[in-house]
């Protein structure tokens, strides 16, 4: 059977494709949490999976259903918790699904993990989960794993004309442009067009409140404006990101 998703293969398939091919397996990384009016709330995940399964397509990959719950929504990057819909989970939790994870493909015989990462406040317990899995199957595991956050392979190039008017950062583009945009290119039919705002660019001070400032964040959730999104933005920079990502997966596991 072709194809890209592991939980669509059985288990002799995924074990064959294992012993002969030695593929790097993607795990995408997303959350639950609010994207706006215009976006659903799976967005990081859906995003997550998509360019893996592109990348996974140009360097004969396989890719695991994705981790969908990421850690608790930051107001300077996701809204925040206050949220309906935000679903997140402690540190602790999502550092145990990824240590587990590792340890589970480490005994399927992986040798080539990459964790995609879609949800910016995951991050460091992603890496504590990656540490902590591999000092588990200790220095004789042949597994290396990789990391890395998708948006972080788009070019300046890219990004000045995706942004005319100039870039606002990774952080504040949260359910904004890049994220609409692939998703116009992705999931079309779950964008409403007719509701995508043109709130922000949010104003935060350089410090943090807790109890979190709801008023900090606009109403909407959407933290710059989502106004300028396309499909064919879209088109182009998943088609950067699969192949700028897909060139280092193949760099560091040649």
């Amino acid at each position: 059977m072709s194809t890209v998703w592991m939980n669509q293969l059985s288990w002799l398939d995924y074990e064959a494709r294992i012993k002969r091919d030695q593929p790097p397996i993607f795990l995408p990384v997303g959350a639950l949490e609010q994207h706006g009016p215009h976006l659903p709330l799976g967005t990081d995940g859906l995003l997550s999976a998509a360019v893996a399964a592109d990348t996974a397509a140009l360097v004969g990959g396989l890719v695991a259903p994705t981790l969908s719950y990421g850690y608790k929504s930051q107001p300077k990057c996701g809204g925040g918790q206050h949220f309906c819909g935000t679903t997140s989970v402690d540190a602790a939790t999502l550092i145990g699904s990824v240590r587990d994870a590792v340890r589970e493909f480490a005994r399927h015989g992986a040798t080539k993990l990459v964790i995609v990462n879609g949800h910016y406040e995951n991050q460091w317990f992603l890496i504590e989960g990656i540490d902590l899995g591999l000092r588990d199957l200790g220095p004789a595991t042949k597994l290396q794993v990789m990391r890395l956050e998708y948006w972080d392979f788009l070019t300046e190039a890219t990004l000045a004309s995706v942004f005319p008017n100039g870039f606002p950062g990774f952080a504040l583009e949260h359910a904004a442009v890049i994220e609409t945009s692939m998703m116009l290119h992705y999931h079309s039919s779950l964008v409403r067009i007719d509701l995508i705002p043109d709130d922000g660019p949010a104003d935060f001070p350089p410090y943090d409140v807790y109890p979190t400032r709801k008023n900090w964040v606009p109403l909407s959730g959407v933290l710059s404006s989502a106004k300028g999104s396309s499909a064919q933005k879209g088109a182009v920079m998943a088609a950067e990101l699969a192949e700028r990502m897909a060139a280092a997966v193949s760099h560091e596991f040649s």
